[in-house]
């Protein structure tokens, strides 16, 4: 019976989240499988993945092939390397020991690469969010300084119409003031 490595596809429209299964090749795509491997959910930045490294190992060693999708998610998370490893102590070309060393030392340094990754998207995050403050600081107080003359004028337009005002009051006041003195002399006369 031919076994493929392969998606299961969960999750809603729009929102995919897959199971990695070992399943025969002539079952359906979301069908019967021979055993769950893992998880895989492309919704988050960088993608979750969730995967039993050792019965991977065991599947791939009984012949099963994985699709292209399950193949880049397996070498992602160390399961082809750790076969090729096995493959290595079978044939005596180092021990087990060695090769468990060996896949040691290379989860840590794709850890630190993801980790990298994960540093540089928050500060990307961090540095657009600061920029986009920034930009809209510089809106608003394009806003306030375009409001900010339109108010002058206004208040400068009422000093002018109070100045006006008084100017015109002043002005009748002389004016009334200058027949009431002429009369006021007359009448002293």
């Amino acid at each position: 019976m031919p076994v493929k490595i392969r998606l299961q596809r969960h999750g809603k429209k729009g929102k995919p989240f897959y199971w990695v299964v070992a399943a025969d090749v002539r079952a359906k795509r979301d069908g019967k499988f021979l055993e769950k491997l893992g998880t895989y959910n492309p919704n988050t930045n960088p993608a979750t993945i969730d995967l039993d490294i050792d019965g991977s190992v065991k599947w791939l060693q009984n012949g099963a092939q994985p699709t292209d999708t399950a193949r880049a998610i397996l070498s992602y998370k160390g399961v082809l390397m750790k076969h090729h490893l096995a493959v290595g102590v079978r044939k005596g070309a180092m021990t087990e020991e060695q090769a468990e060393e060996k896949f040691n030392a290379w989860l840590e340094e794709k850890e630190q690469k993801v980790q990298a990754k994960k540093d540089g998207l928050s500060k990307a995050e961090a540095e657009a969010k600061a920029k986009a403050l920034e930009a809209e600081k510089e809106v608003n107080e394009k806003r306030a300084a375009a409001a900010l003359p339109e108010e002058e004028v206004a208040e400068e337009a009422t000093e002018e119409a109070t100045e006006a005002a008084a100017e015109e009051t002043a002005a009748e006041a002389p004016a009334e003031e200058a027949p009431a003195a002429e009369e006021a002399a007359k009448e002293e006369e």
